[in-house]
């Protein structure tokens, strides 16, 4: 008999979350909606966010704003969202500095795998090496010749210590054994400035970011970090194509929800995305800035977060970089 009684209070509950996890998904959303990007306005996250949000209110037919918490290489909006209520209404608009700033600084406010549940990878594109005209290096090879002949004299820039394009630069500068000097920015925008100049010579540059300055003449690409060639910049080798098979580095886009955020949502909110990345307009608009959707399940993108943890956890080590 208290078989049959634990048989059926077991039948009760699994009804309960059943009918509960039905219920969460249809009552979501219930307010407003604010997607944080924790970069500057017109960067990738900032792209996407800004893209996908009125289509995403259009569908749902509530309230979606874009929220730019800047400071700290992305770390303050990913706190900001680590602390949110878990109820699926505060969303991480995010990049590959995700990855890396844990590399870089192991004391951060929030735990990038405990604090956070993966919702959906939104898009990635290609880094570029880059030189200044006024480097007078028309190839890759000129680059680490030059380098290698006079080690410690040359320059490359990055957006900030720790960012995915120093911790890039360090990757290549291993596997190329040369010496170029880091100078670090508060942020892209004074560096690519300081490399159209000339004060410095090189930088690793997300595509979509160069791709203005490459058309006018004001950059040199050298090299894609990718598997294959740009559609965008056929006549540009890959490093791995150049004898460098481990220089494949991408830039990815994602969205996060705050640790706890229940299932049901965390899949309604996938299956939002993954729909809206389908459709020929966004892709174009995509495509135009130099990235390529991408799309599927929360599972998948925790993955890839995982290796990307790792491997700049790798990198950070074998180069000594501190976070000072």
């Amino acid at each position: 008999m208290n078989i049959l009684k634990t048989i059926s209070f077991v039948v009760q509950l699994c009804a309960t979350v059943c009918v509960t996890t039905t219920c969460l998904a249809q009552s979501y959303p219930s307010r407003t909606i604010q997607i944080v990007v924790p970069f500057t306005p017109g960067v990738g996250a900032d792209i996407l966010a800004r893209l996908l949000s009125p289509r995403l209110a259009e569908q749902w037919k509530t309230g979606v704003v874009t929220d730019n918490r800047v400071g700290a290489s992305g770390n303050i909006g990913a706190e900001a969202v680590a602390k949110a209520q878990p109820d699926g209404h505060t969303l991480l608009s995010t990049a590959t500095a995700f990855s890396t700033n844990p590399a870089i600084n192991r004391k951060l406010p929030f735990d990038p795998i405990k604090s956070f549940a993966p919702i959906i990878l939104l898009a990635i594109s290609d880094v570029s090496l880059c030189a200044s005209p006024h480097a007078g290096m028309q190839s890759l090879k000129e680059l680490v010749d030059a380098s290698r002949a006079q080690p410690g004299r040359f320059h490359y820039a990055s957006s900030g210590n720790g960012t995915p394009q120093h911790l890039a630069m360090e990757l290549f500068k291993m596997e190329a054994k040369i010496d170029l000097v880091h100078v670090p920015y508060k942020g892209a925008g004074g560096a690519i400035a300081d490399l159209i100049a000339g004060h410095v010579q090189a930088m690793m540059i997300p595509t979509q970011s160069a791709a203005p300055y490459l058309q006018s003449g004001k950059l040199r690409m050298l090299g894609l970090l990718s598997a294959q060639r740009s559609p965008a910049f056929p006549q540009v080798p890959t490093l791995i194509e150049l004898g460098m098979p481990g220089l494949e580095v991408k830039t990815w886009y994602g969205l996060f929800a705050p640790a706890g955020t229940p299932a049901p949502v965390i899949e309604k909110i996938n299956a939002a995305f993954n729909g809206m990345l389908k459709q020929p307009d966004v892709q174009d608009a995509l495509a135009r800035q130099g990235m390529n959707v991408a799309g599927g399940s929360p599972e998948q993108f925790g993955g890839l977060v995982k290796v990307e943890l790792e491997r700049w956890r790798r990198v950070v080590d074998a180069a000594k970089i501190t976070a000072d």
